[in-house]
């Protein structure tokens, strides 16, 4: 039990699961009071060496003042954290604030002396990195902003640990001791190694669930029939290549095999080290099963079983309880409620699920929440005949069901750098952590195509995911700026999948178009121009076309510099010269060998042949080597196309789709994630501005803020504010009457205008609350009255007056700190255009310049930027500086949590920013910026 501190409650929050190097868990904890028996077994069980290294002499025991020392802290100046593994220790960290001559100290000291110690048996599983990354977490939030540590030379390991971390440190050699000092504060450097070392462990958690050298399956039953019975005849039907183990309790004594698998009552039976368990009993059943796995060693389960979360509150609170038990352990959980997951690798034979066939090998990655969707999935990529066919196999598949451990982010981390993988399929009903996940999807997408349904709707009862507040359209267009390839269907899904498992990416839009239909070729036209394609006039080769015409055709289409991208359509043809499938699905495959660097894409009517014909290779995986002897084969053939029916392994696969729509649907997804493929290679920089007062503004927003948790500024502090990072605005000035609207007026110069700013006709100049171009006092008393006349009086319209700013585009300008997603900057322009049609732009912050250049342009309404129709264009390169300016300002001050400017008026020359509002409160916790954790139980 643990106990408050002796000047602090114990502070539950720096409580943590962490994934180790090796892709184990450990908790992380503060060390208190009543750890004095746990510290003192840990400390027996370390090397003499390693208690050396740590206290510079022999020290075979702890003495009892020592035991108090380091389990009695105040949460301030002294802090210990523990790494525990079946609630045991396994390695300590703890800091002592220290002043200028190196003595115990108090605020407003901010250095602190570091140490560790960790465990023989748990040295080289990183346990003293993700260490450090917390203690130091811990000692930011005490306002310590460095630490020193002292280490013998011999030591090297703890060196390492040190000047790995990627800090702004010093080093110096005095008395036999290296003396390491080093700043806390997050540095570029730190982050990618906190990152780097996120994904490795993370990566290496899945890959122990994938690639398990054993299985054991509890509550296999006695007789054929019922989950358990099911997945082991599954791992059977697959040829797994481990050893396989069959337990349920109530196998009688003299049970020794079933199904030729060995049998056991319980896991603790087993003799062999255990790497995988699959879970099939009663959700009550569970613990018992979970305890003895974690005694006997095993690494992860996958938890079949239902009753959880997806049941209700209760359900809920025992997957709670079932994360907690697991990650004492150091395992990881798929599930419950789960699928299962699959591993097609020859070297591996994994089907560790209730899907009754083992899915084809291939290059695709599928990761699916809900089990029905899964099966869906396999189902499409498995099957031949209907909607998008041929032999498109599997990489690894994972149906995670509540996904109360492992989520679509480990996997993400274990498909980026899998040379098994080369498309990354997800069907998500939910996004757990945006920001982590945006995070990774940008960086996997930089390597891999990453293909995403996303959920509409709340997500369901199973799943523990963060509010947000946040429309689902501003999500996916901000998982499509990370790269994603958003898709609404699981049709959709398969068929960008199948398009990029096949053939390489389209350097641009421009479409050529050949086949025997000229029906079918202009209805391909029509949907190229509906999904913004440039499609070419069709070629129609005529019903009477032969294998030999296709052929001469699609490799025009191919060595011509005006395409990028080829579609073939065909339709069955009847005569003697009409080509057989097999022999045009050679003359096709022939053509496109011979030119690799354009995907070309089928369309089919009623040609299942054809289609099988397309998808007559085995391997979805190109190599050069392969191109190479294709294109070698078909100089060598003239004009007549090769005689083999099959296609040479590892060469690209065509593939066949039943409708023009969903090819050129599949290739518009292609074209666009080829663009920001190059365009990710320069993602810009952020800009800086000499005229920002970072510090001016860092100071008065803590003034600010002093006066309560969250406030909206009124108009002169939000002027200021904006006013620190050059953002100017023109001033309104309030006109309770119409005499105090006259000298407003006088002092600003006219002409003016006049605007009513209550809530309900605040920018809603449709209403009549604003009155525009007033030339003189006369003209303004006369508005005046009208709009007290129209909507009531003075004290509910709120009136201001204001200078007239140059005529040009309305624009309105947003951010706002999401706690789930982050900083998101918004544009569009005002009025119905973002209000009734939604017709808004979003980026994450920061910004770039190419981000600001791009997001003006991204609405649909760009036109009227631009000079649409004969209008005059207005001043763009003005508007993306202050996207810039509002981005720099949110990014640099987490505390501006809202952030409106409407209108901005943006002219031939310059722009006008007419209305502004911001919101203060203490910013968000920001996970991605502090010690790697696994989501909280």
């Amino acid at each position: 039990m643990q106990s408050a501190s002796d000047r602090h409650e114990y502070p539950a929050h720096w409580e943590a699961d962490v994934v180790l190097r090796d892709g184990g868990t450990a908790r992380i904890r503060p060390i208190t009071v009543d750890d004095a028996e746990r510290l003192v077994s840990f400390y027996e069980q370390v090397s003499d060496e390693s208690k050396y290294y740590r206290f510079f002499a022999p020290y075979p025991r702890l003495s009892a003042k020592d035991v108090h020392r380091f389990t009695h802290h105040d949460f301030v100046d002294r802090v210990g954290l523990a790494a525990t593994v079946g609630g045991e220790f396994i390695a300590t960290v703890r800091y002592d604030r220290i002043g200028a001559d190196g003595m115990a100290a108090s605020a407003p000291a901010d250095e602190a002396e570091v140490a560790f110690l960790v465990q023989d048996a748990h040295q080289g599983r990183g346990v003293a990195s993700a260490l450090l990354e917390h203690i130091a977490a811990v000692a930011r939030e005490r306002d310590i902003r460095r630490f020193a540590a002292e280490v013998l030379p011999a030591n090297s390991k703890m060196i390492k640990v040190f000047t790995d971390a990627g800090y702004t440190q010093k080093r110096s050699f005095e008395d036999g001791v290296v003396r390491l000092e080093f700043d806390l504060e997050p540095t570029e450097r730190s982050l990618a190694v906190q990152r780097a070392r996120e994904q490795r462990a993370e990566a290496h958690s899945v890959r122990r669930l994938l690639v398990p050298g054993s299985v054991a399956v509890v509550g296999t039953g006695r007789t054929p029939g019922g989950v358990g019975r099911s997945v082991l005849g599954n791992l059977l039907g697959a040829g797994f290549t481990g050893r396989l183990y069959a337990v349920n309790k109530a196998f009688p004594e003299d049970l020794k095999h079933l199904d030729g698998v060995p049998a056991h009552r319980s896991v603790r039976e087993i003799e062999e080290p255990v790497d995988l368990v699959v879970v099939a009993v009663p959700a009550e059943h569970v613990p018992e099963v979970v305890t003895e796995c974690g005694e006997h060693g095993v690494q992860g389960l996958v938890v079949l079983s239902a009753g959880y979360a997806e049941s209700g509150p209760d359900g809920r609170e025992r997957q709670r309880a079932l994360v907690r038990h697991a990650r004492a352990y150091g395992m990881r959980i798929i599930g419950p409620n789960a699928f299962g997951l699959v591993n097609t690798s020859p070297q591996v034979r994994l089907n560790a699920s209730l899907a009754p066939e083992m899915p084809r090998p291939g290059r695709i990655g599928l990761f699916a929440q809900s089990g029905a969707i899964g099966i869906a999935l396999l189902s499409r990529l498995h099957r031949r005949g209907g909607g998008v066919t041929g032999d498109t196999g599997v990489s690894t598949f994972i149906s995670s069901g509540n996904r109360a451990d492992v989520s679509g982010n480990d996997v993400l981390q274990y498909w980026y750098d899998d040379p098994d993988t080369d498309v990354a399929l997800m069907y998500l009903e939910s996004i757990g952590n945006p920001r982590k996940f945006t995070r990774l999807a940008r960086r996997t997408a930089a390597a891999k195509p990453l293909v995403v349904v996303q959920g509409a709707g709340s997500a369901p009862q199973g799943h523990a995911v963060r509010a947000t507040r946040l429309p689902h359209a501003t999500v996916s267009a901000l998982l499509r700026q990370a790269g994603v390839i958003r898709v609404d269907t699981i049709t959709e899904l398969v068929d960008a999948g199948l398009l990029l498992a096949r053939q390489p990416l389209p350097t641009g839009p421009r479409v050529a178009i050949l086949g025997n239909s000229e029906s079918l070729g202009l209805l391909t036209y029509d949907a190229c121009l509906s999904e913004g394609l440039r499609p070419l006039p069709p070629l129609d080769l005529t019903t009477e076309a032969s294998a030999e015409d296709f052929h001469a055709a699609l490799t025009r289409a191919l060595t011509d510099e005006t395409c990028d991208a080829v579609v073939v359509t065909a339709i069955p043809a009847i005569g003697e010269a009409s080509p057989g499938d097999p022999e045009l699905a050679e003359a096709l495959r022939s053509a496109a060998a011979a030119a690799p660097a354009k995907p070309v894409l089928v369309v089919h009517v009623e040609l299942g042949g054809l289609a099988a014909a397309l998808s007559a290779a085995t391997s979805t995986a190109p190599r050069a080597e392969a191109a190479t002897r294709a294109r070698a084969a078909a100089a060598g053939a003239g004009q007549q196309p090769p005689a083999a029916v099959e296609a040479p392994e590892g060469t690209h696969l065509i593939p066949a789709y039943p409708a023009a729509e969903r090819a050129v649907r599949a290739l518009a997804e292609a074209v666009k994630y080829g663009q920001w493929r190059r365009e990710a290679a320069d993602p810009g920089k952020v800009p800086e501005y000499e005229d920002i007062d970072e510090k001016g503004a860092a100071r008065l927003i803590d003034g600010l803020l002093a006066r309560g948790q969250g406030l909206t500024l009124g108009t002169e502090e939000t002027c200021e504010l904006l006013g620190r990072y050059g953002i100017r605005t023109r001033r309104a000035i309030p006109a309770p009457t119409p005499d105090e609207a006259a000298r407003a007026a006088a002092a600003l110069g006219y002409p003016v205008a006049l605007k009513a700013t209550a809530p309900h006709l605040r920018h809603r100049a449709d209403l009549g609350g604003v009155r525009l171009d007033l030339a003189d006092e006369e003209q303004l008393r006369r508005s005046y009255a009208e709009l007290t006349e129209l909507f009531g009086k003075p004290e509910q319209l709120r009136p201001v007056v204001q200078a007239m700013a140059p005529r040009g585009v309305d624009t309105v300008v947003r951010a706002v700190i999401d706690p789930a997603a982050g900083a998101v900057l918004s544009f569009g322009l005002a009025g119905a255009a973002s209000q009734l049609l939604g017709d808004m732009a979003h980026r994450l912050v920061p910004v770039t310049d190419r981000d600001a250049t791009s997001l003006v342009r991204s609405i649909r309404t760009a036109p009227l930027l631009f000079g649409w129709r004969g209008s005059t264009p207005v001043d763009t390169p003005a508007l993306e500086e202050l996207l810039l300016r509002v981005s720099r300002l949110v990014d640099d001050h987490p505390e501006v949590v809202a952030v409106t400017l409407e209108p901005v008026v943006v002219a031939p020359h310059g722009l006008s920013v007419l209305g502004a509002s911001v919101r203060l409160a203490p910013p968000p916790a920001r996970d991605d910026l502090g010690p790697r954790t696994l989501p909280a139980y």
